[in-house]
């Protein structure tokens, strides 16, 4: 299933997509799958799956250190869209994949695009990629059938965002608190009056994460978005576990009230 088919679907339910990101190769490369699975079992709509990175820009202390423990355990590129490959086959849900420029364009964009695409992977995420400098990138995951994800923040300019809508995005990346990705203690300020900015602009999927670290401000951003995209709050589980089967146990939990809290209140505005 692609993304827009995802998005038409959750709408027409009446709820938005519970989108969790995790670490790929976190803890180890097999038990990562795992605990992917375990999510899936608690109502996933599809997932968001990290690519470990040693200089991640955007990311906070929590995903660094994912990062850093999934390098350790061996996790490379390659190993990174294996395991996004078996979460793709074995769950059969829609998968983007996050990274940054730099290994891409190492490896070479069509190269990079062309596994990712053996994979099944269904868009690609690149989190410092401004919409300037997109172009090369929106092609090369178009020649292989990927969907390219761009970001849209608070501090986006009227023009900058027809500019990201113009750029033919699978689906945008509401960026719902300003800063790295992280748990914040309140639900975002932002979200509503940036899913009315997109909106007025493009019929095309809105996606909020960053700083969504419960299942209240989920429902917040649920309420005004085609979907909702949840790391650090699950990541930090799975580095404070004691082993997999503890992360997995406590991911469940934890998902499933995620999931449940897509489902928009009666009387609340549609995403159109």
């Amino acid at each position: 299933m692609s993304f827009p088919a995802l998005f038409e679907r959750t709408r027409a339910a009446g709820r938005a997509a519970f989108l969790p990101y995790l670490m790929a190769g976190l803890p180890g490369p097999d038990a990562s799958v795992e605990l992917f699975g375990a999510l899936d079992e608690a109502g996933a709509d599809g997932f968001e799956i990290g690519l470990p990175y040693a200089d991640p820009l955007m990311d906070g202390p929590v995903i660094q250190a994912a990062g850093a423990a999934a390098i350790g355990a061996g996790t490379t590129i390659d190993v990174g869209l294996r395991v996004a490959g078996e979460v793709v086959a074995r769950f059969g849900k829609p998968c983007a994949v996050m990274t940054y420029a730099n290994p891409i364009l190492r490896l070479g964009i069509d190269r990079f695009c062309g596994r990712a695409a053996d994979a099944g992977v269904s868009a690609l995420i690149v989190a410092d990629l401004p919409v300037d400098e997109a172009a090369p990138f929106v092609a090369g995951a178009a020649r292989r059938g990927i969907g390219m994800v761009l970001f849209a923040a608070p501090t986006t300019s009227d023009a900058r965002l027809q500019a990201v809508v113009e750029a033919g995005p699978v689906f945008i990346y509401g960026v719902a608190e300003m800063g790295v990705t992280g748990e914040r203690a309140a639900a975002s300020e932002w979200a509503a009056g940036m899913a009315a900015r997109v909106r007025a602009v493009t019929g095309l999927p809105l996606a909020f994460g960053v700083g969504i670290a419960t299942p209240q401000a989920a429902a917040e951003a649920a309420a005004v978005a085609d979907g909702v995209i949840v790391g650090t709050a699950l990541v930090r589980r799975v580095l404070e576990a004691p082993n997999p089967a503890a992360a997995a146990r406590s991911l469940r939990e934890a998902g499933a009230a995620f999931a449940a809290s897509m489902m928009r209140r009666p009387g609340a505005s549609q995403p159109v």
